[in-house]
Parts: C-alpha cells; sequence; structure tokens
C-alpha cells in the first residue's frame, strides 16, 4: 500500500513535470520566482521555510502545508520548532484550520516515519 506522502511526492513530481513541459513562460517564471524565495538570502533559508509553512496553514493548503514540513525536516527543523510554527499558523488562521493541523500532524508522522528509514 503506498502511503499518502509516496502519493503526494509522486503526484507533485509528475503534474510539476508536465506544466512544465507546456513551455508556459509565465508559469515557468512564476516556478522559479517560488524555488528562488526560499532559498538562503537576508533571512536563512529554515526562517523562509518556517514562513511558507505558517502561510499555507492559515491559507488552508494541506499540500503546501505538506510540501514546507517535508521542506524543513530537509533542513533539520525539530518537531519542537515545527510544532511551535503551526501553532502561530493556527493563531494567525482560527480554528477553521484545525482539521488542516491534523493533516499536518499526521504529515508530519509520516515524513518522520520516512526520515528513518
Amino acid at each position: 500500500m503506498t502511503s499518502e506522502l509516496t502519493r503526494f511526492k509522486q503526484f507533485r513530481a509528475k503534474m510539476n513535470k508536465r506544466i512544465l513541459e507546456s513551455e508556459n513562460k509565465e508559469i515557468q517564471r512564476f516556478f522559479a520566482l517560488d524555488k528562488y524565495a526560499y532559498q538562503e538570502g537576508a533571512l536563512p533559508a529554515e526562517t523562509k521555510e518556517l514562513l511558507g509553512l505558517v502561510a499555507s496553514l492559515a491559507l488552508r493548503c494541506n499540500d503546501c502545508v505538506t510540501y514546507h514540513l517535508i521542506r524543513c525536516v530537509q533542513l533539520g527543523l525539530t518537531n519542537e520548532q515545527l510544532y511551535e510554527a503551526l501553532n502561530v499558523g493556527l493563531l494567525v488562521g482560527g480554528s477553521i484550520v484545525i482539521p488542516h493541523l491534523r493533516k499536518s500532524m499526521a504529515m508530519l508522522d509520516e515524513i518522520r516515519k520516512e526520515e528513518k528509514k
């Protein structure tokens, strides 16, 4: 049985490839902006990913939350750091964010489990 995390990664990779193959310059520029926005700069990449995580939770985008959780784990952030960021997202977004917080915690568990393999 394929995990939700694996399905997310496979679908994201497949569809990003498909989207970029369209060769639409505006789409390609947007994807480039997104890629470069999270690189090291005046703010460390870890801080930028946490900002993306908080914004994604407040905006209730589960795919975005999953992506930023993956990146945060790759960058070495601890669960405690992620919980604090998720708390900020909950405070900003309010109680309507709770279902997305549940999804975030489940996905973080999957990411950590995969990390141990």
